[in-house]
C-alpha cells in the first residue's frame, strides 16, 4: 500500500515558498495524490482543476473537486478552457488546452505535481513505441523536468494503480469516473483495456518491464543529448543562428542530423521534420558557395549561404514598393517587424527610407567612385536572409547613404562619427 512517505521519497529539494500544485481531474489517481501530499506538507498544497467543458457532468466534477478541497482546507484554483481543434484529434487538443492552463497558474520554482503511476508509463512506452520513436519518445514520462516558470513532478511514477487504489480505500477517499476513459477508440484506452491485460497474462510484470524500458530509454537518451550537445559546440559560430558548415561536415550523417535538430529545438524553432534532414544531407551541405539553398517547414526557414548553415523564422522581405521619410528623432517601425533608430543625432532634413529597387550604387568609406550596391552587399559579407530586410536610407538628392547599419557610404559615416552618433537596425522578430 502506498503511504505519504512514498510519495516524498523522490521530493526534489525546493525552495520553502515554493507551493505544490496539484492537478486535480477529481479521479481516483490525483484525489489520492492530493490528500497523501495534503497529509504531509500542510500549507504547502493547493489544487488546480480544469473545466474542459467537454462532458455532461463537467460542472459536477468541479463541485466535487471544491467540496474535497474545503474538507481537505486546500486552496482550489479553477481553469475554464475552451478546447480549440487545431488540425488534432479531441484528445490532443484537449491536453493542450490543460497544460496551457496549468502554465498560466505555475510561478518560478513552483512544482505542478501529476499522479501519473507505473501502468500510465507502461501505456505511455507502448504508445511511443506503436509511433516508431526513438530514444527521447521511449523515454515516456520523466519523473522531473521543467514545465513553464517550474517543474512537473510525478512522484508515482514506479507505483502501480492498484497500490493507488488501496490507499484511496484505506482512507475511505470518493472520486468521480470520466466514463470517456472506457471508450477503447481512443488509443491508451484501448491498451489499458484489451492489449494490456492479455500481455499481462503472459507476462506478469509486463508493466513493470515496460516502465524499467522507458527508464532505460531516459538514460540513453540524456547520454545522447550530451553527445548531440558536445557535437552542436563544435559548429557553433558567435551568432546563434549560425552554424558552420565545414564543422558540420565533419560530424558523422547520425551525429549531425541530431545536433541540427538540438539546434533547432534551441532556437525556438518547431521540430525539423524529416525531410529537412534530406534536404540537409542532399543540397543544403552541398550547395555551392554562391547558392542559396534552403528549406522551408512552417514558419521556419532552414539555408546555407558560404561556409553558414542559418536557422530562423521565415520573415517576409521589405515590400518592394515601401517607402516613408524619416528624421531620426524617433524609432522607425518597419513593414513586417524590425526598427530603425538613429542614436545621438537627428536629421535636419528628412531622408528616404525604403526597399531596395535594384541598380543601386554606394560610395564606400575610402572610396572616391561609386559601386555598385549589389555587390557591395556581397563584398560585406552581408548573408542573403537579411538583404532583402535592410531598409535603404537616400538622401534629398536620391544618394545611398545606407543598408540599415550593415553597410554605410563614405559620408553618412563621417556625417555619424562627427555627432558620435550611432544607427542602429533590428532585423524582425529581435525588437
Amino acid at each position: 500500500m502506498a503511504s505519504p512517505t512514498d510519495l516524498l521519497a523522490a521530493l526534489p529539494a525546493t525552495a520553502p515558498e515554493a507551493a505544490l500544485w496539484v492537478a486535480l481531474s477529481g479521479g481516483l489517481d490525483s484525489t489520492a495524490l492530493l490528500h497523501a501530499l495534503a497529509a504531509t506538507w500542510p500549507g504547502r498544497v493547493r489544487a488546480v482543476h480544469v473545466h474542459h467543458g467537454l462532458h455532461a457532468d463537467a460542472d459536477a466534477w468541479e463541485v466535487h473537486c471544491a467540496a474535497l478541497c474545503a474538507r481537505l482546507q486546500l486552496p482550489l484554483r479553477v481553469e475554464r478552457v475552451a478546447v480549440e481543434l487545431a488540425g488534432e484529434g479531441l484528445e490532443a487538443a484537449a491536453r493542450r488546452a490543460r497544460h496551457a492552463a496549468f502554465a498560466r497558474v505555475l510561478r518560478p520554482s513552483d512544482l505542478l505535481v501529476a499522479a501519473h503511476h507505473r501502468d500510465d508509463q507502461a501505456e505511455t512506452f507502448l504508445l511511443r513505441a506503436l509511433r516508431a520513436s526513438g530514444p527521447e519518445g521511449l523515454a515516456a514520462m520523466r519523473p522531473l523536468r521543467p514545465f513553464a516558470e517550474g517543474q512537473l513532478w510525478r512522484p508515482w511514477l514506479d507505483l502501480p494503480r492498484s497500490a493507488i487504489l488501496a490507499y484511496a480505500q484505506a482512507h475511505d477517499l470518493r472520486w468521480v469516473e470520466d466514463p470517456s476513459n472506457a471508450d477503447a477508440a481512443l488509443d491508451r484506452n484501448f491498451l489499458r483495456h484489451h492489449v494490456l491485460p492479455l500481455l499481462r497474462q503472459r507476462w506478469p510484470h509486463a508493466d513493470a518491464a515496460l516502465a524499467r524500458s522507458a527508464a532505460l530509454s531516459a538514460q540513453a537518451d540524456t547520454l545522447l543529448l550530451q553527445l548531440d550537445q558536445d557535437a552542436l559546440d563544435r559548429a557553433r559560430t558567435d551568432d546563434a543562428q549560425l552554424l558552420s558548415v565545414p564543422a558540420l561536415r565533419a560530424l558523422s550523417p547520425e551525429l549531425r542530423a541530431r545536433a541540427v535538430r538540438r539546434w533547432i529545438a534551441t532556437l525556438g524553432l518547431p521540430p525539423l521534420p524529416a525531410q529537412g534532414i534530406v534536404q540537409l544531407e542532399t543540397s543544403l551541405l552541398d550547395a555551392g558557395n554562391d547558392a542559396q539553398a534552403r528549406f522551408d517547414w512552417g514558419e521556419a526557414r532552414l539555408q546555407r549561404w558560404r561556409d553558414l548553415l542559418h536557422a530562423g523564422r521565415a520573415t517576409p522581405p521589405l515590400p518592394r514598393g515601401w517607402r516613408t521619410h524619416w528624421r531620426g528623432d524617433a524609432p522607425l517601425a518597419l513593414p513586417g517587424g524590425g526598427e530603425l533608430r538613429l542614436q545621438g543625432a537627428a536629421f535636419q532634413a528628412p531622408l528616404q527610407v525604403g526597399a531596395r529597387q535594384g541598380g543601386e550604387r554606394i560610395q564606400l568609406p575610402g572610396r572616391t567612385h561609386s559601386h555598385a550596391l549589389k555587390h557591395a552587399l556581397q563584398a560585406a559579407g552581408i548573408p542573403p536572409w537579411q538583404r532583402a530586410q535592410l531598409p535603404l536610407l537616400r538622401d534629398a538628392e536620391g544618394r545611398v547613404l545606407a543598408m540599415g547599419d550593415r553597410l554605410l557610404s563614405g559620408p553618412f559615416q563621417a556625417w555619424l562619427e562627427a555627432r558620435n552618433a550611432r544607427l542602429h537596425w533590428t532585423p524582425p522578430g529581435r525588437v
